[in-house]
């Protein structure tokens, strides 16, 4: 099946989905895609009004790698890394025949390894980077303490109990108010709110800077959490499970005294469908 643009015709997308977090992909490794990649995902990715999604997937030729991933979050705002996208990514240029079970690919955030096996998609995430180690904010009336980590991109982390039982009111009030907080200004910071299930076993929900609300996974939030989990939360040593709303994430990484590296997640990746915008009769009248 051939996932280019038909030319004038229109452009061809699939839609592929990281346990919930959801994409539109749309390979330009040919090079005859010019557009303003930035307002056409806020566009595209709209609920109940176009295509809908979490973010937007470019794929571009590489001269580093077996390709160029850009990363649009639903806002229109690129994306240094995403982790669910990233699998979803490896997992189409596998089927697409644009690179091998074993592949490279170029992001924002720097060179990514992953493999593909069936329908399960595994990522090397870059080296974590320890923004700061701990803060406390005063957040919604009370004092939380969390922990930061960049993952690719910036996460903050906030143990809870209860994690699920936690109403999404609330969720997306907290959420919104860390990410926008003063103290991570300029680019702001994605936010996971973690139960410790038992060793090794974890409950994540997370509030994502550039879709503005919960999703339903997020890759490089589900590592940040077992990172910190692992490093102040006693919750035991990798691998990681991460149970999210959307289904279960894998986490697995090396520490070599105080130094984590080698870090991997895994899950399942799911094709939605293929699909075609016209540029007379949809692009233009989105």
């Amino acid at each position: 099946m051939d996932s280019r643009s038909s030319g004038d015709k229109g452009i061809v997308f699939f839609k592929m989905s990281g346990h919930g977090n959801d994409f539109i992909i749309i390979d330009n490794t040919d090079g005859n895609l010019s557009l303003d990649w930035q307002n056409y995902a806020s566009l595209w990715c709209r609920r109940h009004l176009s295509i809908g999604a979490d973010g937007l997937l470019v794929i571009e030729q590489s001269k580093r790698a077996n390709f160029r991933l850009r990363i649009f979050n639903s806002d229109g705002s690129e994306a240094e890394m995403c982790g669910n996208g990233a699998r979803c990514a490896a997992g189409f240029a596998f089927e697409q025949g644009i690179a091998d079970s074993l592949m490279t690919f170029e992001t924002v955030a720097g060179i990514i390894r992953a493999k593909v096996a069936n329908d399960t998609a595994s990522i090397q995430l870059t080296d974590p980077k320890w923004e700061r180690e701990r803060i406390e904010l005063d957040i919604d009336g009370e004092t939380l303490t969390l922990y930061c980590v960049n993952t690719g991109v910036p996460h903050a982390v906030v143990f809870v109990d209860g994690v699920f039982d936690l109403p999404d009111e609330e969720l997306k009030r907290k959420g919104s108010l860390i990410r926008f907080h003063p103290a991570f200004e300029p680019e702001g910071t994605n936010v996971n709110f973690v139960e410790i299930a038992g060793p090794g076993d974890i409950h994540v929900r997370t509030y994502e800077r550039g879709v503005e609300g919960e999703t339903m996974a997020c890759g490089t939030g589900a590592t940040a959490s077992a990172l910190i989990t692992h490093l102040y939360g006693d919750g035991g040593n990798p691998p990681f499970t991460v149970k999210v709303p959307g289904g279960i994430l894998e986490i697995d990484f090396r520490k070599i005294d105080s130094h984590i590296n080698d870090v991997w997640l895994t899950g399942r990746v799911t094709w939605a469908y293929r699909g075609e915008m016209l540029y007379e009769k949809g692009m233009r009248r989105l």
